[in-house]
C-alpha cells in the first residue's frame, strides 16, 4: 500500500514523542491498533523512518501465521541470528532462552537508543508475546522503544486477548487508527485524479469503504498510482458494478485478504451478506438483518448483530434509507462474492428462504431468494413462486412474474400443471416484449397434456401471439388443429372459432375465409357458432352497413341475456361492447368494457384484452375525453396487451394523435406520428385507423393534399374488409373536405351524399349530424343552409354527449351563414363552438371559431362570458388560492380582502368555469393551464374532427 498517510497526524505526533523519549533513555511501549487495511503498518513503517533520522537503530520484525510454531520466532527475527537459540523445540522451557534474549537486547540498547518495531503482534509465536510483555516492564529505564501494531477488529468467533491485556494501562500507549473520513478519502482520489468530478468521487469514496488498503487498490486498479497523478474526466461514470472490470485486480485481491483476515466464520458471514443483499432490493423490509444473517450462515445471532454494528462503524457497511446495513458500494459486494462457490451460495439463499417462509416475511421477498437457490423438490417452494407471479402480475411488472414463472419450472411438475405454467409464462413473455421465447413456451405448452380447456386457453394465447407478429395463418392453423381436437366439446370448439373470427381481423384474405364461413354457417344454424360468432357476425352486419343501432343493440342484448361458457364469454362481452359505443349506448359499453376486463386472466395472452382497452379508448374519444386519451402517454399499453409487442401503431395511438391535435399542440402530434414507419407495418385494421388519424394532422397543419392522399387509402383499405359503415373511420366526409379544400365540388358532394345515405342505415345522431354538416357544406345555397340547420339540431338533440360533432356542426353552419350575410345568427352559431370548445379543452376548435367570428366582425374575446379566459386578475388570483386548499378566510387575510369579496369573486369564477364546487377547481384550472402552454394556430384546411 503506498500513498501519504492521511489522518494519522495524532498517531505520528505520539511515535515522535515517544522517540525522543528514548533517546534521553526513557523506554515504552506503544501499541497501535486497528481493523484490517486501516494502514497500521504504513504507520509502523513511517515511525521506524522518523527513528532512524533521529539516530535511534531499528530493529524490526512481521509476524506471520507460519511462525506461530516455532518458539522465540519474532524475537529472533528481531534480534538477529543468535547462533544458541538452533535447538530449541516447542513447548521447552524457555525461561533461560528469554533471559539470554533479553540481555542481548541490553547489549545492543547499550550501543545506542533502540526501536523495537513489531507489526503484526497478535500472529506473534506464544514465547515471543510473552517475552514482549515483559520487555514492557522493564524498558522504561532503557533507551528502547517497543512500537507494535496489533489487529483490533469484531470477528465472529471470538479473538484471543490482546498483547497489553497482561499490563498495567501506566506502561503503554495505545492508539487507535480510525477508518478514513470521506473527506480524507476524497482527498486521495483527487490526489490520484485531479480533474475527477464531484460524483465520480464519492462513488470511489463509497467503494473504498473507509479502508487505506481498499481505497489504494481501487485507485491502482483505475490506472493511477498515487504520487503519478492521472485524469478522470468530470462527470465520468459511475464505478463499475463487477470486479471483473477492474484490471489488474489490485481491490478484489485486497478484498480477498481483509476477508481471510477475519477467519472463515466472519468470512462466510460476510459473504452470506453480499449474496442476500443481491436478492434484497433498498426498501422496506420485514424482520431482524442479523437473524436472517445467521441463519443463512448457521452462526450466533448475537455475534452476527455485532460484527454488523461493526462493520457500519467501520465504512464497510453503510445503512440504506430503511436503517438496514448494505455493503457501501455494490463493487464491494461484487468483490466479497468473488470466489465463492456457487453451491455455498445458493445453499445461503435456500436457508434464507426458509427462514422468512417461517417468519412470514412477504411472498417476493422469499421468491427472490428461491430465484438464486436450486429446485427444492417441495410443495412451499412453488406455492411461494406461484404467489410471487400473482403479486408481480397486479403490480403490473411482467418481467419479474416471467423470472419467477421459469424458476418454478425448475421444480418437480406435473405435465399437466407444467403446461399451465408454460402457457403462464408464454404470454408473460409476450407481455415483456420477448415475443420468441413467447412462441417457444406456447408451442412446447401444446404438445403437454392438458384438459380441454387448458388446451383451449393455449392455443388462443398462441393464436394471439403469432397473430400479432404477422403469422395470421400460422395462428389459424393452431386454432383448427385445436378445434380438431375437441370433438366432444362443441362449446369449447366455438370458443375457438370465435378466436380464429377476431384474429383474422390481423389479415384481409384471411378474413374474407372466416366471416364467408361464419356468414354461411350462422345464416343456416345460428346455434353452431354459439353467442360469440353470433355477436361477431352483429359487428360485421353493423360495419357493412347492413342493419341499424337499434336492431344491432337488440341483438346484442338478446346475446348478452342467453347462458355462455366462461372461456367465450371475453368475445361476446368484447364484440358487445363495440357494438354498442357505434351505437352511442356509451354508458352500457363502459360497463361492457369493465366487466370484460374485470374476467381476464391477468397472467393469459387474450385477444379480447386488447380489443377491450380499444374499445375504451374510442369511448372517450366519443365523449371528447382528451385528458383521458392522453393521461397513459402515447404507445403505452397493459400487462398482457399484444399492443405491447406490435412495431405499427395501435388504435390507442391513433385516438393520442388526433387528441393532439383537437387540444391544440399538433407540435407533439407530429412527433408522435414520425414514430412510425408505415412502409414496415403488416396489414391490419389499426393501421386503417391510424392512417385516419394522421389525415386529421395533416389537414389540421395546412397539407390537404396530403390527408386526402391517408383518407383516400384509409378508405381503400376499408371497402376491401367490407367495412362500408361510418361508424368505424368517417373517411368519406373527411374526403370530401379535403375535395371542397381543393377545389373538387363535385366530387366532395358525391362522397358526403353517400356518406349521409350509409349513416341513415345506422341511424345514430352522431354518424348523421356529421354526414349532413359535411353535405351542407358541399351543397351549398339554401339547400345547404337546411341541412347544416338539420345537422345542429340533429346533434344538439341528441342523447348523449357528440360535443366534438356538435362544435364542428357549429362552425360550419356559421360560415355557411356568414357567406350568407347572416351575420347575427353566425356570430352565434360561432360563439356557440367557442364556448363548447372552451369547455372540453379543445384548442383547435376554439382557434377555428375564433378566426370565423373575426371574420365575421365579431369585436371582443372569442367566448368572453366562460372559460378561464374570461376571469379577471382577483378572480384568478382567489381561484388559485382556494385550488390549493386555502380557506376563504385564509385567502381573504392573505390578499386583504374582505371574506365576503372572496366569496363575490368565487361565485362569479365558479360561473364561468361551469362548474358547482370548490373541488372542481384545480382541474378547471389545470386545463386552462395546458392550453396556454400547448396553444397553436391551426392552419384550417379542412376541419374532419376524428372518428
Amino acid at each position: 500500500m503506498t500513498g501519504p498517510l492521511r489522518e494519522r497526524d495524532d498517531a505520528l505526533a505520539l511515535l515522535a514523542a515517544e522517540t525522543e523519549r528514548a533517546r534521553t533513555g526513557t523506554g515504552g511501549l506503544v501499541l497501535l491498533r486497528g481493523a484490517t487495511g486501516t494502514g497500521r503498518t504504513a504507520v509502523l513503517e513511517a515511525a521506524a523512518r522518523h527513528a532512524a533520522d533521529r539516530g535511534l537503530r531499528v530493529l524490526r520484525a512481521r509476524c506471520s501465521p507460519e511462525d506461530t510454531g516455532v518458539p522465540f520466532a519474532t524475537v529472533l527475527d528481531l534480534l538477529g541470528t543468535v547462533p544458541d537459540f538452533a535447538d530449541v523445540a516447542p513447548g521447552g522451557d524457555d525461561r533461560g532462552s528469554a533471559a539470554r534474549l533479553w540481555r542481548l537486547l541490553r547489549s545492543y540498547a547499550a550501543e545506542c537508543p533502540l526501536l523495537v518495531a513489531v507489526d503484526d503482534v497478535h500472529l506473534a509465536d506464544d514465547a515471543s508475546r510473552r517475552w514482549l510483555v515483559e520487555a514492557a516492564r522493564r524498558v522504561d529505564r532503557l533507551p528502547v522503544l517497543l512500537v507494535v501494531t496489533e489487529r483490533s477488529q469484531y470477528d465472529i468467533d471470538p479473538r484471543p486477548a490482546g498483547l497489553t491485556q497482561a499490563l498495567s494501562p501506566s506502561l503503554v500507549r495505545t492508539h487507535t487508527l480510525a477508518p478514513l473520513s470521506d473527506a480524507a478519502a476524497a482527498g486521495l482520489v483527487r490526489a490520484v485524479f485531479p480533474t475527477a468530478g464531484p460524483r465520480w468521487t464519492a462513488e470511489c469514496v463509497r467503494a473504498g469503504a473507509g479502508s487505506p488498503l481498499l481505497l489504494h487498490a481501487l485507485l491502482d486498479d483505475l490506472g493511477g498510482t498515487p504520487g503519478q497523478g492521472g485524469a478522470a474526466p468530470d462527470g465520468a461514470p459511475p464505478l463499475p458494478d463487477t470486479c471483473a472490470a477492474l484490471y489488474p485486480g489490485a481491490y478484489p485481491a485486497a478484498v480477498s485478504w481483509w476477508l481471510n483476515s477475519a477467519g472463515s466464520a466472519t468470512a462466510d458471514v460476510a459473504r452470506c451478506l453480499a449474496a442476500l443483499e443481491q436478492a434484497t432490493p433498498a426498501g422496506p423490509a420485514g424482520g431482524d438483518p442479523a437473524d436472517l444473517l445467521a441463519e443463512a450462515a448457521g452462526a450466533d445471532p448475537a455475534r452476527v448483530a455485532g460484527w454488523l454494528a461493526a462493520m457500519t462503524r467501520l465504512g464497510l457497511l453503510r445503512p440504506d434509507a430503511t436503517g438496514r446495513p448494505r455493503y457501501a458500494h455494490p463493487l464491494l459486494r461484487d468483490a466479497v462474492l468473488t470466489g465463492w462457490p456457487r453451491p455455498r451460495r445458493e445453499a445461503a439463499h435456500l436457508a434464507a428462504a426458509e427462514a422468512m417462509l417461517r417468519r412470514g416475511d412477504r411472498v417476493e421477498a422469499v421468491a427472490r431468494h428461491l430465484l438464486r437457490a436450486p429446485a427444492v423438490g417441495l410443495p412451499w417452494a412453488l406455492r411461494v413462486l406461484r404467489d410471487a407471479v400473482t403479486v408481480a402480475v397486479h403490480d403490473a411488472r411482467p418481467g419479474d412474474a416471467v423470472g419467477y414463472l421459469r424458476r418454478a419450472l425448475d421444480e418437480p411438475l406435473r405435465d399437466d400443471l407444467r403446461q399451465r405454467l408454460l402457457t403462464e409464462l408464454g404470454s408473460l413473455e409476450y407481455a415483456s416484449a420477448d415475443a420468441p421465447a413467447a412462441i417457444a413456451r406456447l408451442a412446447e405448452a401444446q404438445h403437454l397434456p392438458a384438459e380441454p380447456r387448458n388446451r383451449v386457453r393455449t392455443a388462443v394465447a398462441l393464436g394471439t401471439a403469432l397473430a400479432a407478429r404477422g403469422e395470421v395463418r400460422t395462428a389459424m392453423e393452431v386454432l383448427r388443429r385445436t378445434e380438431s381436437r375437441l370433438s366432444g366439446h362443441p362449446e369449447l370448439a366455438r370458443t375457438v372459432q370465435a378466436a380464429g373470427a377476431l384474429l383474422s381481423d390481423e389479415d384481409l384474405a384471411t378474413r374474407q375465409e372466416v366471416y364467408r364461413w361464419l356468414c354461411e354457417t350462422g345464416e343456416r344454424s345460428p346455434e353452431l357458432v354459439g353467442t360469440a360468432g353470433q355477436a361477431l357476425l352483429v359487428r360485421y352486419a353493423s360495419t357493412a352497413g347492413l342493419v341499424s343501432a337499434q336492431e344491432a343493440m337488440r341483438r346484442v342484448r338478446t346475446l348478452l341475456a342467453q347462458p355462455t361458457d366462461p372461456l367465450a364469454e371475453p368475445f361476446l362481452l368484447g364484440t358487445a361492447a363495440a357494438v354498442a359505443q357505434w351505437a352511442d349506448e356509451l354508458d352500457e359499453a363502459d360497463r361492457l368494457v369493465e366487466r370484460g376486463l374485470a374476467g381476464q386472466h391477468p397472467a393469459l395472452l387474450h385477444p379480447m384484452q386488447h380489443a377491450l382497452l380499444n374499445t375504451r379508448a374510442d369511448i372517450a374519444a366519443a365523449r371528447g375525453d382528451y385528458a383521458r386519451l392522453l393521461a397513459a402517454g402515447p404507445g403505452t399499453d397493459a400487462v398482457g396487451d399484444p399492443a405491447r409487442s406490435r412495431t405499427g401503431p395501435s388504435n390507442r395511438d391513433a385516438h393520442a394523435l388526433m387528441a393532439l391535435v383537437h387540444t391544440g399542440r399538433t407540435d407533439e402530434a407530429q412527433r408522435l406520428a414520425d414514430r412510425f414507419d408505415l412502409r414496415e407495418v403488416a396489414e391490419n385494421w389499426e393501421l386503417n385507423r391510424y392512417l385516419y388519424a394522421r389525415g386529421v394532422l395533416r389537414a389540421a397543419t395546412g397539407d390537404p393534399a396530403g390527408a386526402l392522399h391517408d383518407f383516400l387509402e384509409c378508405g381503400r383499405r376499408q371497402a376491401a374488409r367490407e367495412v362500408v359503415s361510418p361508424v368505424v373511420t368517417p373517411w368519406r366526409t373527411a374526403v370530401a373536405e379535403c375535395r371542397m379544400a381543393l377545389g373538387g365540388g363535385p366530387e366532395a358532394l358525391a362522397l358526403a351524399t353517400e356518406e349521409l345515405r350509409l349513416a341513415r342505415v345506422w341511424n345514430t345522431p352522431r354518424t348523421v349530424g356529421r354526414a349532413l354538416r359535411v353535405l351542407g357544406t358541399a351543397t351549398g345555397g339554401r339547400r345547404g343552409l337546411e341541412l347544416a340547420e338539420e345537422a345542429v339540431r340533429t346533434l344538439r338533440d341528441a342523447p348523449v354527449d357528440t360535443g366534438t360533432e356538435l362544435m364542428a356542426a357549429l362552425l360550419a353552419q356559421g360560415r355557411q351563414l356568414l357567406a350568407a350575410g347572416e351575420g347575427t345568427r353566425a356570430r352565434a352559431r360561432l360563439r356557440e363552438a367557442a364556448e363548447l370548445a372552451e369547455r372540453k379543452g379543445a384548442l383547435r376548435w376554439l382557434t377555428l371559431a375564433g378566426q370565423a367570428l373575426r371574420e365575421g366582425g365579431a369585436r371582443g374575446p372569442v367566448a368572453s362570458r366562460t372559460g378561464a379566459g374570461a376571469l379577471t386578475g382577483s378572480e384568478r388570483r382567489i381561484a388559485e388560492l382556494a385550488a390549493a386548499g386555502r380557506t376563504n378566510t385564509e385567502i381573504a387575510d392573505l390578499l386583504h380582502l374582505a371574506r365576503r369579496t372572496v366569496e363575490t369573486h368565487l361565485t362569479s369564477t365558479y360561473r364561468k368555469l361551469r362548474i358547482r364546487r370548490r373541488t372542481e377547481l384545480p382541474g378547471a384550472l389545470g386545463r386552462e393551464g395546458r392550453r396556454e402552454r400547448g396553444q397553436e394556430r391551426p392552419r384550417d384546411a379542412c376541419h374532419s374532427p376524428g372518428g
